[in-house]
């Protein structure tokens, strides 16, 4: 599979991000530019069914595992550091469990190894509920979408997937009736024989429930690496919440010697 991406920089040590359901590579324009600066080669990179990737099944990680590995190859890139962001963090783990020593560092946002409930059925629901064939603009889609999710922020982040065609009408950038049918597929666990000691770094938002106290313990079979932090006022979009000690605690992590 031709996964969709954009590269930032042209030197510097490559830094792959992933990221999370129902978004797509642009959400990490403003973070990827700054770690260039940093000196990082990164690559933005859309997921199978997201963005402007390839809409097809399966959606699951061991698939999304091997997309990663096969756009790794295709551009010959060796020993890079992986981040993720909730679904992208899964992704990345897999990756992580599946093709352990081809990787140099791995960094994932707001999302554990354990297995997840679904929770985005009120979404999902909302995002159907929209006329797509119908509407006229973006504001009759948030007018739909107000009635099943009430956050403003959240709508916004969604509608960022809603396209004009070539040929008129709107779109959707994710494949929306694949998510429909197996968003529980987004959730499952992440499991391995064998733990990975490559260095691990876990980052979750204090307001944010999807990383316990109580879950480490999984981690550390999976990654005796790891290390979590957490980052104060943030939620579940820790990156875009806290972008700036999103970007100083993640070089702190990457700047420690191996």
């Amino acid at each position: 599979m031709q996964l969709n991406f954009k590269q930032i920089g042209e030197t510097g040590k490559p830094l792959i991000i992933l990221h999370g359901v129902f978004g797509f590579l642009d959400n990490w324009l403003t973070i990827g530019k700054t770690l260039s600066e940093k000196g990082y080669r990164v690559y933005l990179v859309d997921q199978r069914n997201h963005g402007r990737s390839p809409h097809e099944a399966p959606l699951d990680f061991p698939t999304m595992a091997a997309d990663l590995k096969e756009f790794l190859d295709q551009q010959n890139i060796g020993s890079p550091i992986l981040i993720g962001h909730s679904m992208g963090g899964k992704t990345v783990m897999e990756y992580a469990v599946t093709y352990p020593g081809t990787f140099e560092r791995l960094v994932v946002v707001d999302i554990g190894p354990k297995a997840y409930p679904i929770h985005h059925t009120k979404i999902l629901k909302g995002l159907n509920a929209i006329p797509i064939d119908r509407i006229e603009s973006r504001n009759e889609a948030d007018e739909v979408l107000a009635e099943y999710e009430p956050l403003p922020g959240v709508r916004q982040f969604l509608l960022k997937n809603l396209y004009r065609k070539d040929e008129g009408g709107f779109a959707w950038r994710f494949n929306l009736p694949l998510l429909t049918t197996d968003m529980a597929n987004v959730g499952r666990q992440i499991t391995s024989e064998s733990p990975v000691e490559t260095p691990a770094l876990f980052m979750r938002g204090a307001d944010s429930n999807y990383i316990l106290d109580e879950d480490m313990e999984g981690i550390l079979d999976l990654f005796p690496n790891a290390q979590l932090k957490t980052i104060e006022g943030a939620g579940h979009w820790v990156q875009a919440e806290q972008p700036k000690v999103f970007v100083s605690t993640l070089l702190e992590f990457l700047n420690e010697a191996i």
